[in-house]
């Protein structure tokens, strides 16, 4: 889009109608991740930063091949999120997975989590086996890795999601079954682009996860039918909450001279919103979601509040703060609250309530979920109707046992429209709260405001998405100021 958009996410989006028909996105296959939980063992190797029953493997056809007896995994987007993903994949017992390459723009990345993951399996070395000649860098280095797969395996996607569509478009290319990351869009003309492949990979019988990995979770999913069933009445409000201090990499101080601009950006991803849609998008798609299926619709519009405080020399483009009213298609609501800021209360959950009671989604964090149905709205001890029992299985590695289960018994399995249909309501509260004014679903769906449209053609050395200001900062939302789109970009 070819014009000054210093600007903050939608006036001009405002009149756009549409002949859009969203798909229902309500899989009951469901996946939810997040990169602190994931990163865990990453720590337990030294690197700082960065089940269902076992089931013989049948044969199955993709493209005329029969599945062999070790499916191989590439990894494309090397850091904590994406090692996690990997790892989580390698602990699956209803087949035989191998990690065999991986790929990152930054080699510091690629040898952490070759080291990382074969320190994790010291005792299963064939589980990795990705020596120097399939480790790969660079801008292209996503080709490489999954030129090493054949037909029918799985490359993993875990890149900043600017980059997901060109990645999603070559692995349908090879005939390779996904696993991505969310979120998976930030924008409206990526998200169409995002759902046109989806139908690619349709047609190609490829099986295509989403890492939104709290609906893999066997505690939620009884939960879920638990509501639709009426145990609580009807959904009246939900509201969830993601407060905590500065995380990942979405506090960012002025760039020194020592890292091209991109690169820069790339690895500072949470810091951009062409990158990864902010910590609004990265961060709060997880219980934006999770209600959602609860509530078994997608909100239609948002209006928000958000702001900026005490930043000091941080100059990322996020908020704070953010409070969202997200409203359904029969007049309920959602209301989220999200804030990064140190000294702060600090929770992360999610609460369901209807006219005849309330239900827990998720107590503290994303597992164990610890999912409860109470009898009244007070959620006390003395009112609890169900719980799940105790211990959970842990949904990272379930959301991996059910896309291998699709892949090895060849079920439909394409979580791609849902995680399309997170990525826009969430995007949608987004611009809302930078824009000040209310975002409806078509609105966000149908601007045609694209944040990163050259993202296929980044070269190291060349223009970064967004342009510093002169002072090194970036430009930052102003609601009721900037009322269009969220940020000026540069058309690469």
């Amino acid at each position: 889009m070819n014009r000054d958009v210093n600007a903050v996410d939608g006036s001009e989006c405002q009149d756009v109608k549409s002949d859009y028909s969203a798909p229902d996105g309500l899989r009951r296959s469901a996946n939810d991740g997040d990169a602190l939980a994931r990163r865990g063992f990453l720590k337990s190797a030294a690197l700082a930063g960065g089940v269902a029953a076992g089931a013989t493997l049948n044969a199955r056809t993709v493209h005329g091949q029969e599945t062999p007896d070790v499916i191989q995994v590439a990894l494309v987007g090397a850091g904590g999120r994406g090692t996690g993903a990997a790892n989580d994949a390698l602990h699956v017992d209803n087949a035989k997975l191998k990690v065999v390459a991986v790929a990152d723009v930054f080699p510091e990345n690629v040898a952490r989590s070759v080291k990382a993951l074969s320190n994790e399996h010291i005792d299963a070395p064939e589980k990795v086996d990705v020596p120097e000649e399939r480790q790969f860098v660079g801008f292209d280095a996503y080709k490489h890795a999954m030129d090493t797969l054949e037909p029918g395996d799985i490359v993993i996607l875990a890149t900043p999601l600017a980059f997901r569509w060109v990645h999603f478009q070559y692995a349908i290319d090879k005939g390779l079954n996904v696993f991505m990351e969310k979120p998976l869009t930030a924008d409206g003309p990526s998200s169409k682009r995002m759902l046109e492949l989806s139908a690619k990979a349709d047609a190609k019988n490829l099986k295509c996860g989403v890492g939104l990995m709290v609906r893999h979770c066997r505690g939620r999913q009884e939960l879920f039918k638990r509501i639709q069933d009426g145990q609580i009445g009807d959904i009246i409000m939900m509201r969830a909450y993601r407060m905590h201090g500065p995380i990942a990499s979405a506090f960012t101080k002025r760039r020194s001279d020592d890292m091209p601009e991109t690169l820069w950006q790339i690895k500072n991803f949470h810091s951009f919103l062409w990158a990864s849609g902010g910590c609004f998008s990265d961060f709060y798609i997880h219980q934006i979601d999770e209600t959602s299926w609860m509530k078994n619709a997608w909100p239609v519009k948002a209006q928000a509040l958000g702001g900026r405080h005490y930043r000091g020399d941080w100059i990322d483009q996020n908020f704070d703060t953010y409070a969202v009213e997200y409203t359904y298609p029969d007049g309920s609501k959602l209301f989220f609250d999200g804030r990064c800021m140190k000294g702060c209360r600090n929770d992360m959950s999610s609460m369901v309530h209807g006219s005849k009671g309330s239900a827990i989604v998720s107590t503290s964090g994303h597992t164990p979920g610890k999912v409860r149905i109470f009898e009244g709205q007070n959620q006390s001890r003395r009112e609890v109707a169900w719980a799940y029992p105790q211990p959970e299985k842990n949904p990272y590695r379930l959301e991996w046992t059910d896309l291998v289960d699709a892949i090895i018994h060849n079920k439909p399995y394409n979580e791609v429209p849902r995680g399309v249909q997170a990525s826009l309501v969430t995007s949608m509260g987004r611009m809302a709260a930078h824009t000040g004014q209310e975002i409806s679903f078509e609105q966000m769906l149908n601007c045609p405001h694209e944040f990163a449209p050259g993202v296929a053609e980044l070269i190291v050395d060349g223009p970064a998405p967004v342009i510093a200001n002169a002072d090194g900062s970036y430009p930052v939302p102003q609601p009721g100021i900037l009322k269009e789109v969220e940020y000026e970009l540069f058309d690469v």
